[in-house]
């Protein structure tokens, strides 16, 4: 019975492998049914950015390669190629925070030499505001830079109780300033309080295939306080 139980699970893992493998390579996927993943991360504090890209066969495909027959670069500078089981193939490349911000271009070249430029804007995200080892429960106002005038980004702020949901939402920055009233608060127990900024821009690409893709641009700052009446 243990031979035939282990004959079979060596068959699937077999099966398995084939089909995680089965998009390792672009040469058959139509390329005008490549799907864009892009995703630029960066953290306040750190020196670097984080620029990764996936190509799939469709939206939510498979990752697959692209080095037998197309190429893509990020300002001229060609992308690493890189895979694991889990994701697949990615293109992924650190670039240092300070001196990047402004415009740049990924340009992707198919099996056909056709080129598709997607262009994003860097610029990071400063907070202005200086936050107090104690806070009062009153109304909390933030001021930012690296802001359009009218902006949004997610507030995220957890306390170490396990009866409050917290603060978790996406809210209008105008000019630079975001305000979290004092009644926001009552969702949070005294005590450390974790406070986290994600200025998240999402949108399709603009230069695509008729499957698109998307552009997702993330910027985050964390801080720590204790909160009191």
């Amino acid at each position: 019975m243990n031979r035939v139980v282990g004959f079979f699970f060596s068959v699937f893992f077999l099966l398995a492998v084939s089909c995680a493998n089965k998009k390792q390579n672009g040469n058959d996927v139509n390329p005008e049914s490549i799907y864009f993943d892009y995703k630029i991360t960066a953290n306040e504090g750190d020196d670097n950015f984080t620029v990764m890209l996936q190509y799939r066969d469709g939206e939510g495909g498979d990752a697959f390669s692209i080095k037998e027959n197309g190429k893509v670069m990020l300002d001229d500078e060609p992308f690493p190629e890189d895979s694991t089981k889990m994701t697949g193939t990615f293109y992924e490349m650190y670039k240092p925070v300070d001196g990047f911000s402004g415009k740049h271009s990924i340009v992707f070249t198919d099996l056909n030499k056709k080129e598709y430029k997607e262009e994003f804007n860097f610029s990071p995200v400063v907070l202005k505001t200086f936050i107090a080892d104690t806070i009062l429960r009153n109304e909390l106002v933030f001021e930012f830079g690296g802001l359009d005038s009218e902006d949004y980004i997610r507030v995220l702020m957890t306390d170490t109780s396990f009866f409050n949901n917290g603060i978790n939402r996406v809210d209008i920055v105008k000019n630079g300033r975001l305000i979290i009233s004092k009644a926001d608060l009552e969702n949070l127990a005294n005590g450390p309080i974790q406070l986290e900024f994600i200025r998240e821009h999402d949108s399709p690409v603009k230069n695509g295939t008729n499957e698109g893709g998307r552009l997702q641009v993330t910027y985050s700052l964390k801080r720590e306080f204790f909160l009191k009446d």
